[in-house]
């Protein structure tokens, strides 16, 4: 469970979303936040043959996905 008080990534929450919108299948999301290993094996599998990428996608829409230091991206 989340604390209210959690600190969040540095990362650009608009940003972020637009990449697992228009090159999540690339994994280019998770390049930007620092996931540079899971970001190789969404660009070689084409986002997971698309269910990783789905599961990215609900994650950075609902405000859970985390950068590499696991931190919220979150707006």
């Amino acid at each position: 469970m989340e604390s209210i008080d959690e600190p969040k990534s540095p990362k650009n929450f608009v940003a972020t979303l637009l990449f697992v919108i228009f090159l999540g299948t690339m994994g280019i999301h998770r390049f930007y936040v620092g996931k540079i290993g899971t970001g190789i094996l969404m660009l070689i599998t084409v986002g997971g043959f698309g269910i990783w990428w789905l599961i990215d996608f609900i994650l950075v829409v609902c405000g859970a996905f985390r950068d590499k230091n696991g931190l919220l991206v979150k707006p």
